[in-house]
């Protein structure tokens, strides 16, 4: 007898033993955290990524206005020069002679526009003349003297431009301090 009830135990569906087909209580709640902690894992490390990306662009040293605009016009120098020429050489100025070379200095100032703000490039230079055939300067002497001027260019908008502008017997420096009023010396950002 003995046999046979361990016979029919052993024979009993393992689905209809009580003990086994209750789920743990633990086990469904572990089921749950499972992806609940999985996704606060992930949403923690996603803003730890962009804490760190937004501080690095806030702490990180920035080029200033200033320094932007002095390396693009290293950079902008010879396409600049090329424009300033075609355009004060085809401005009339001054009366009777043609521009014939300009001769591009180191020397640079910088100053900002007192009423615009804009920041304006003073760049040395001499400048060598012609008279105009037939003109009433065929006859003038200083003609054919280099003139010193101090170029204008002007940064607007991220970009550097020329109205073609020179300031006649001024050096960069003495253009801005004669232009007080309307300008103030930059040195630096």
């Amino acid at each position: 007898m003995t046999v046979s009830l361990m016979m029919s135990f052993m024979t009993i569906p393992f689905k209809t033993v009580p003990f086994i087909t209750r789920p743990c209580p633990g086990f469904l709640l572990s089921s749950l955290l499972v992806p609940i902690v999985t996704g606060l894992v992930g949403l923690c490390a996603l803003f730890l990524v962009i804490s760190l990306i937004v501080w690095y662009f806030r702490v990180r040293p920035r080029e200033t206005e200033f320094e932007k605009a002095r390396r693009l016009l290293d950079q902008q120098m010879q396409t600049l020069r090329t424009r300033f020429f075609q355009m004060a050489s085809t401005s009339g100025k001054p009366r009777g002679l043609v521009w014939t070379r300009t001769d591009w200095k180191r020397d640079i100032a910088f100053a900002r526009d007192l009423e615009t703000g804009l920041l304006t490039a003073f760049v040395g230079i001499e400048i060598a003349f012609a008279a105009i055939p037939g003109s009433d300067m065929e006859e003038v002497a200083a003609v054919g003297q280099i003139r010193q001027a101090s170029a204008l260019f002007h940064f607007r908008d991220g970009r550097w431009g020329t109205g073609g502008k020179a300031l006649f017997n001024l050096t960069p420096p003495e253009a801005i301090e004669r232009l007080a009023g309307q300008f103030e010396p930059v040195t630096q950002g």
